[in-house]
């Protein structure tokens, strides 16, 4: 009796083909591994949704930059939680909710002495403005 026959090369005859080189163009979003033995991890975020999370984002990033020049107080550490805390939502889920934006608006007018001179805490009230409605 004969044996079965195969539908490919056998393992040996596979290592004994030239390799052909692969090529890829452009990847976006995607994950993927050439050869053997390889593990793919892809970590994605979502990133801000829209043109005016993404601006509120980059405001809130500038006012965090301001903030940490000044000696830390109650009113400062509440609005760089409030700060933190929009910044990981838009990065996470793509937006910032509705309520999240308010409490940061009421701790951005709690602050308001500070931040309202800087030019960051104005792009933050403005974003916020615009986000909300008012």
């Amino acid at each position: 009796m004969s044996p079965a026959p195969t539908s490919g090369p056998t393992p040996d005859e596979q290592r004994s083909q030239p390799q052909r080189p692969v090529h890829i163009g452009s990847v976006t979003g995607s994950a993927f591994a050439v050869g053997d033995h390889n593990t793919v991890t892809q970590h994605q975020h979502a990133g801000p949704a829209d043109e005016a999370q993404a601006e509120l984002l980059r405001a809130v990033r500038e006012l965090r930059a301001d903030l940490a020049r000044f000696t830390a107080s109650d009113t400062t550490e509440v609005l760089d939680a409030e700060l933190v805390s929009v910044a990981d939502e838009i990065e996470t889920a793509g937006g910032a909710a509705p309520g999240r934006l308010a409490r940061l608006q009421q701790a951005l007018t709690a602050a308001g002495t500070l931040t309202g001179t800087l030019a960051s805490g104005v792009a933050v009230a403005e974003a916020l403005r615009a986000l909300l409605g008012g």
